[in-house]
């Protein structure tokens, strides 16, 4: 038997299936905040019935019978995959996450694979998705369509208005007090962030690279050779280290060093793609757009420009344009990583790196390591075995199938890695303490959650994230050398003053002594008082 219906009545149907299917995380939230209740009841039903309407009007918008069943098929596929991370992690796919999924590489996609995501997209997408494919839609004239189309659109904005006005107390609430409900709605914030982000990627503007800092040099006043290495570190929350006071010990071998550690340091963003290279830009997070930072250079360049000889190595997805014109080696392959047991490790962006120091055999070295550090939600991939101190822990992608103590331990254990890999990176510098000033400075990119207030990883807008996607790890040490220019023991007693990505820019050229009239000293942490 094959099913027929008309174009409208297919619209309508899809757009109650996606409605009532697909968008239970946005119901939860809404009757956080509407309790279901007599009262509220009425309001609650009518939310659906304008979704609904809302919906209806924009597949309206393609209806034609070239266009619409496409249209449709897409629509229930997207938002299959949607409504598995809203549902598991409480997911928000805005503009940013959007840029964050593509620049994600394959070996990270494949973390996120399970048998429920499979279950979501056979049952929410691909049988959805079939039978909209196989309905048979009656051929009609244009005028038909255009006559049926406008009943259809002018009735749904009909039932739009009339809810609106019948729930004005709650719709204005609704609408301008409780704004992030609107970002849960499947798949329409999606859609929406995706024409966000396309408009932001192909709009008209400058092409060219806007050069800063044409007037950085080395400071006539500096002393000796400076020899820096950042470490940006991954998904590292400040309140799992127990640097910070956290009850489990994850910093062992760091404690034992002569560190200075920032326990009030703050994110750029809560995504790779945005922090990572805001973290490196002059622009600060108030001013911080992705057009913006990819269209202007970053610290590199102005280091490189005074005569620091630049490395990135990678061993996370890319260094999102910020390495594009130093030299970058990419690790996260055994083609140049040689610590890789099944995933390549962050150990070996140390590899061969001591011979990268001796072969400059004049200036200044800035080296920055990306590391695949906590990345989530696979956290007991994140290292070796031999790490495995904190028990039991939770080993599927699955963060909702496991036990919050459970996901916890798996998550500290890659933070103790990280301890060992930082140890690691000092000891290559002390090594090489007098013929250079030797300095690490280690930063988070951003935090994660992991399971409070039931949410998981990170990627929430900024202004709505908690704290534990913002407030990450972070720390320095220096060497011998050079705590003849860097007063140590003062810089213990602001550590605990807030500090934010904002800083780095100008921290690193008060460490490399780089003159330049981008330089701001009371924004480089070394000059905090």
């Amino acid at each position: 038997m094959i099913l027929q219906l008309s174009r409208v009545k297919l619209i309508i149907l899809t757009s109650l299936f996606l409605v009532f299917a697909d968008n239970y995380r946005f119901f939860i939230n809404v009757t956080k905040i509407y309790p279901i209740s007599t009262s509220n009841m009425s309001f609650l039903l009518s939310i659906a019935v304008v979704f609904s309407c809302f919906l209806v009007l924009f597949f309206c918008l393609f209806n034609s019978r070239l266009t619409l069943k496409p249209v449709l098929i897409f629509s229930v596929l997207i938002a299959a995959f949607i409504s598995y991370f809203a549902n598991s992690y409480s997911t928000i796919i805005d503009d940013t996450m959007i840029q964050n999924v593509l620049e994600t590489n394959a070996g990270e996609s494949i973390d996120l694979i399970s048998t429920k995501l499979l279950l979501y997209l056979f049952f929410l997408g691909i049988l959805p998705a079939t039978l909209i494919y196989k309905v048979r839609t009656p051929s009609q004239t244009i005028r038909r369509t255009i006559l049926t189309t406008t009943a259809t659109m002018s009735l749904s904005l009909l039932i739009i208005i009339i809810a609106l006005l019948s729930f004005s107390k709650f719709y204005t609430s609704f609408f301008r007090e409780h704004k992030p409900l609107r970002y849960y709605t499947n798949p329409t914030y999606a859609f929406y962030s995706a024409g966000k982000y396309i408009g932001n990627k192909f709009s008209s503007g400058e092409k060219q690279i806007k050069t800063i800092g044409l007037d950085a040099k080395k400071n006539e006043s500096s002393q000796g050779r400076k020899l820096a290495i950042i470490v940006v570190g991954e998904a590292a929350r400040a309140d799992r280290f127990s640097l910070n006071g956290y009850e489990k010990e994850t910093n062992p071998l760091l404690k034992e060093e002569d560190i200075i550690n920032f326990s009030n340091m703050y994110s750029c963003g809560t995504t790779t793609a945005v922090s990572v290279p805001c973290m490196f830009s002059y622009l600060e997070r108030k001013n911080y757009s992705d057009k913006k930072a990819k269209s202007t250079e970053n610290i590199l360049d102005v280091l490189a420009r005074g005569g620091v000889h630049i490395l990135w190595r990678d061993n996370n997805s890319s260094s999102k344009g910020v390495a594009d014109r130093v030299r970058y080696e990419n690790y996260r392959t055994p083609d140049n990583n040689k610590v890789c047991d099944g995933e390549c490790r962050d150990m070996g962006m140390l590899g061969g790196l001591q011979e990268f120091i001796n072969q400059q055999e004049q200036g200044d070295i800035l080296i920055v390591l990306h590391q695949m550090g906590n990345h989530g939600p696979a956290y007991s991939k994140r290292y070796p075995q031999s790490f495995e101190k904190f028990k039991p822990v939770c080993e599927t992608n699955q963060l909702e199938e496991c036990r919050q103590e459970d996901i916890g331990n798996a998550y500290d254990n890659a933070i103790l890695y990280t301890d060992y890999f930082l140890s690691q990176t000092i000891e290559l510098l002390k090594k090489n303490d007098g013929k250079f000033q030797p300095a690490l400075i280690y930063m988070s990119d951003h935090g994660e959650s992991l399971g409070e207030g039931g949410l998981y990883l990170h990627g929430m807008p900024y202004f709505m994230a908690p704290d534990t996607q913002k407030h990450v790890g972070a720390l320095m040490w220096f060497g011998q050398s050079s705590k003849q220019n860097i007063n140590t023991e003062r810089l213990k007693q602001v550590a605990g003053n807030d500090f934010s990505h904002d800083n780095l820019f100008h921290t690193l050229l008060g460490l490399m002594q780089i003159k330049t009239a981008l330089y701001k000293e009371e924004k480089d942490i070394l000059k905090s008082s």
